[in-house]
């Protein structure tokens, strides 16, 4: 197996480098979309990429929560050596995940400006985000199977294979990004096409590997197993709702500025998402680059190499968020800039002020969502979910709430350094309880 090589640590590095590579470019499609919207268009028409990403994202952690819950059971398949369910499995979930797209493309298309209005579409955006809509909506399977099976081809050994493939959609969406925006002037619509066409080529080159003789996992003739999408489902929830809480903060924040500040904030705020992304995309990386790893070793009982590759996620996220928060406070006019053209300078200087307020989450959060993807990949599910529950929704709204009350809107901007401090605490007591509970087993 390809999971297994000659150094645990070199492994790791081996996993986890091409899985943060693939976070970053999946974020890539929605901020690249950002840039050529509001180069090509208007500020405006950029806050109605953000008004519409909790819905990306919806799909995303629909993706992620079948993907990582079935990555999760096929490795400690693979390493039990039981291919035959393994592969069967594989296929049960692309299947599942087909037949939502179809039903949730039917659904939303038919509620496509109820959608936009509950996304948060102001008067002043509503045609943006209507536009962008309707021209992504269409591709939402393309968006739910390009992420499983970037997930699953990792599973199966092949994670330079899983970058290479995404890297050339990010690159494929920035040159139609271009044409379709700058060139025909498409508008938002042009770059919602873009990254549906980009996704749908990146699933054709997916499937030359599962239909090819490369790898392990191959699709298969199946019988529909409801118990398995049940532990799937458990296994993956976690993951899912950390998907989904990035959407979730867009939408809470995006309604909480529409009502405390005003619309240059929404553009402030539109930037900050992106960056935010990256950030919190980037632990994710880590921590589903070697979920694979943990669920073999423990497939096969090897507790002790779980527990280093635990260690090498903590000390690998705690490396890369201070890079990356220093990286967002020295660059912050240039991050903007982006976006933002340097005659708007009210805009501009708001903007680099609450970037920076921002960036100081990544240093906390980064340890929440590697842990709780170790969680996940031992099958910890309780310590798992309440980790992703509590910084996604339960934390972070009585953050905002108390924030708001107490300093309006500039509360707002501090919000995400308090609820990653409140889960840290969580964090630090499961991770006790378990440490404590093998110790019991062991004696």
């Amino acid at each position: 197996m390809k999971l297994e090589g000659t150094s645990l640590k070199k492994d790791f590095i081996r996993f986890i480098v091409p899985s943060i590579a693939a976070q970053w470019v999946f974020t890539l499609y929605t901020m690249v979309d950002g840039i050529f919207v509001a180069r090509g268009v208007s500020e405006t028409a950029l806050t109605a990429v953000n008004i519409a990403m909790p819905y990306t994202m919806m799909l995303f952690s629909i993706s992620i929560l079948f993907a990582v819950g079935t990555s999760t059971v096929t490795a400690i398949l693979l390493g039990e050596k039981n291919e035959k369910k393994a592969n069967e499995v594989f296929t049960q979930n692309i299947v599942l995940l087909a037949v939502f797209s179809v039903i949730i493309t039917i659904l939303v298309m038919l509620n496509l400006e109820r959608t936009a209005l509950f996304l948060g579409a102001t008067e002043l955006n509503k045609a943006y985000v209507l536009e962008y809509l309707m021209w992504l909506v269409p591709f939402s399977a393309a968006f739910i199977l390009s992420y499983s099976f970037e997930m699953l081809i990792k599973t199966d050994g092949f994670p330079k294979r899983a970058t290479v493939i995404v890297t050339t959609g990010a690159l494929l969406n920035v040159v139609l990004d271009y044409v379709m925006v700058m060139r025909m002037h498409m508008g938002v619509g042009g770059a919602a096409f873009a990254t549906g066409i980009s996704n749908t080529v990146v699933i054709i080159l997916y499937l030359f590997h599962f239909c090819g003789k490369s790898g392990v996992i191959k699709f298969c003739k199946f019988k529909f197993d409801i118990s398995l999408v049940g532990r799937e489902f458990k296994n993956g929830l976690s993951s899912g709702i950390t998907e989904l809480s990035a959407g979730f903060i867009i939408f809470l924040f995006n309604q909480a500025i529409i009502r405390l500040l005003n619309d240059e904030a929404l553009v402030s705020y539109t930037i900050i998402s992106y960056v935010n992304s990256l950030g919190v995309m980037a632990m994710v990386g880590i921590a589903q680059g070697y979920q694979p790893l943990v669920s073999y070793y423990y497939g096969q009982k090897r507790t002790e190499r779980c527990q280093k590759l635990k260690k090498y996620g903590i000390a690998a996220t705690a490396v890369l968020s201070v890079i990356y928060t220093a990286a967002c406070m020295i660059f912050a006019k240039q991050i903007v800039s982006l976006f933002v053209s340097e005659e708007m300078t009210g805009l501009m200087d708001y903007s680099i002020t609450v970037l920076r307020i921002f960036s100081l989450s990544f240093l906390l959060a980064g340890y929440n969502v590697v842990i709780g993807g170790y969680f996940i990949a031992v099958e910890e599910t309780f310590a798992a979910t309440g980790i992703s529950l509590s910084r996604s929704i339960v934390s972070l709204t009585v953050c905002l709430l108390i924030l708001t009350t107490l300093f309006k809107g500039a509360g707002i901007w501090w919000t995400p350094l308090l609820s990653e401090a409140v889960t840290l605490i969580f964090t630090i007591i499961m991770l006790g309880r378990y440490k404590k509970s093998l110790f019991t087993l062991s004696r």
